[in-house]
């Protein structure tokens, strides 16, 4: 016997519906690629969708066929979000920081059909487009552009595209199990992997996001998203947004200090969500300009662990409440979120502090172990002991897309990678990693890749790349290298043999070299031993140029 309830599938199209139904004239700012600021409504971006829709049936597309986006946080990005799922394809949302042979990589693994990408980006699409078989368009995400046409004759333009759709568009009914959107993930060593999530999936972790133990998102909100839509989906702000109908402020390319305050202060912004860079930055500009950002309430870190004094100084000098939260594309990405409890309120406020600093604890439908190395036995959750962090629930990932074998322990746990403590009231601390890779700005850098660049180069006998503590971005990479026999090869060398060959973010901060590199009984690294050596190098004032 069943329930005799209604059943109604958990589709993408069910949010833009909901959101142009009862919140029809909330507000939807976006700053564009030319600095200029619109304005519409959760309506008018529906009819966009519904516009795109219909210019989808003129593509020759099949149901999952992935139409992917370069593009920043603005309202055409927006609109094609919801269009490419709402119509029972996958949008895949790609960095455009990732080096162009990543890229590559990423696009024809994902056989993107078409690719929606702003105008800063007309380079990069130069870049790529013959290297790309499966794109059969490109569409420019503006109105027309000669100066794009001339360099990209085939382009399309978005306004064109949609401008004499109609606006009436039903969209179709699909298994909740159907994919909607894809990442990729370089977070791992080799090349980059795809996360592939389900309408089903992303409505459950929408919903989870909206939680008052999690974001506590409403309609009472003014949301500005300044973690890119490439990333994780934006933290599944886009989605939540049109759940509960607040209104979005999308910041466009500017996420500078005083771009930032502007929106802030322009349009009462109550919260805003990014990487602790983002936070340094605005919190330089909202100091120097005088202002005291009245409207902001919260303001959401993940992506890297939040410096205690950036915690501090938005509550002590903005009344702003600081939510550490966590996750990755796996787990869609939210994890955990930092969220009091009731009987918090009696904590001292060094207590309190403390229990800040923590990644929080898990939403209703995720659940947290850590566990001993390669072991399936659960360590305690006493909040001091250290284990591998696993996830499982129904928005963590079962299988990469594109590769067969499962992603899961053999009892269907997710290993997240990271070393982390859990209290008894499931309050997570990442503690440590448990590779080697090095997390800058919220974005991850391998060592290998390093590595393997470094000892490409004549002069390099061994090479080691670490993560070293960074006042800005958090981590850095520098490399630990040892010479060739009488090379007389200089810092300056090494870093410019990286030039060309990863993306300029990527390359080490700091070349050090030495006379050997530590190893274990197997000839291993032992690059502990390297970070306690070497991990303050940036910080420190002086230079260190050989040792």
């Amino acid at each position: 016997m069943f329930g005799k309830m209604m059943h109604q599938s958990l589709l993408i199209s069910n949010l833009i519906e909901h959101a142009a139904k009862y919140h029809a004239d909330t507000s939807i700012i976006s700053r564009e690629v030319n600095g200029q600021i619109t304005t519409s409504n959760w309506l008018q971006v529906q009819q966009n969708c519904k516009r795109l829709a219909n210019a989808f049936t003129t593509f020759d597309l099949e149901a999952g066929d992935r139409l992917a986006t370069i593009a920043w946080n603005n309202h055409r990005h927006l609109e094609t979000w919801y269009a490419v799922s709402g119509s029972g394809y996958v949008c895949h949302t790609i960095n455009p920081r990732l080096f162009p042979e990543q890229l590559i990589f990423i696009i024809n693994d994902a056989q993107d059909k078409a690719i929606f990408f702003d105008s800063t980006f007309l380079p990069l699409i130069l870049a790529i487009q013959g290297k790309v078989p499966t794109v059969e368009r490109f569409i420019c995400l503006s109105s027309r552009d000669d100066k794009i046409v001339e360099a990209l004759p085939d382009v399309l333009f978005y306004d064109e595209l949609i401008q004499h759709q109609s606006t009436e568009f039903n969209w179709p009914q699909f298994s909740e199990e159907t994919p909607s959107s894809l990442c990729y993930t370089s977070g791992t060593t080799g090349n980059p992997k795809g996360v592939l999530y389900s309408h089903r999936s992303t409505l459950l972790h929408t919903m989870a996001t909206c939680f008052p133990d999690s974001l506590s998102l409403s309609a009472n909100d003014i949301v500005m998203p300044v973690v890119p839509m490439f990333h994780v989906n934006a933290w599944s702000v886009p989605y939540a947004t049109a759940m509960v109908g607040s209104t979005i402020v999308l910041p466009g390319p500017n996420l500078d200090g005083d771009s930032l305050v502007d929106l802030i202060d322009n349009y009462k912004v109550t919260i805003a969500l990014g990487v602790p860079t983002i936070w340094q930055g605005l919190l330089v500009a909202a100091k120097k300009r005088g202002t005291t950002l009245d409207s902001m309430t919260r303001n959401v870190v993940g992506g890297a662990a939040c410096p205690p004094s950036i915690i501090r100084d938005f509550k002590n000098n903005y009344n702003c409440d600081t939510i550490h939260a966590w996750g990755m594309s796996e787990t869609s990405p939210l994890g955990t979120a930092n969220q009091p409890k009731a009987k918090h309120a009696a904590l001292s406020e060094e207590e309190f502090e403390k229990l800040r600093l923590t990644q929080g604890r898990p939403p209703f439908g995720v659940e947290l172990r850590i566990v001993d190395g390669s072991s399936t036995t659960a360590l305690p959750n006493d909040g001091h002991t250290q284990g591998n962090l696993q996830i499982r629930g129904p928005w963590i990932v079962d299988h990469y897309f594109n590769q067969e074998k499962s992603a899961l322990t053999a009892d269907g746990w997710f290993d997240t990678g990271d070393i982390a403590t859990i209290d008894a009231d499931g309050y997570m601390t990442i503690c440590d990693r448990a590779k080697d890779l090095i997390k800058s700005g919220g974005e991850w850098i391998s060592s290998v890749e390093l590595e393997n660049i470094a000892v490409g180069h004549p002069e390099v006998r061994m090479a080691a790349a670490i993560a070293a503590r960074h006042p800005k971005w958090d981590e850095r990479p520098i490399l630990i290298a040892v010479k060739q026999e009488n090379s007389a090869v200089t810092e300056d060398e090494i870093r410019s043999y990286f030039k060309d060959k990863i993306a300029s973010w990527q390359i080490p901060d700091a070349v050090i070299f030495v006379d050997a590199l530590p190893v274990n009984g197997t000839g291993k690294i032992v690059k502990a031993e390297l970070r306690t050596q070497f991990g303050d190098v940036l910080i420190n004032s002086k230079t260190v140029e050989s040792v």
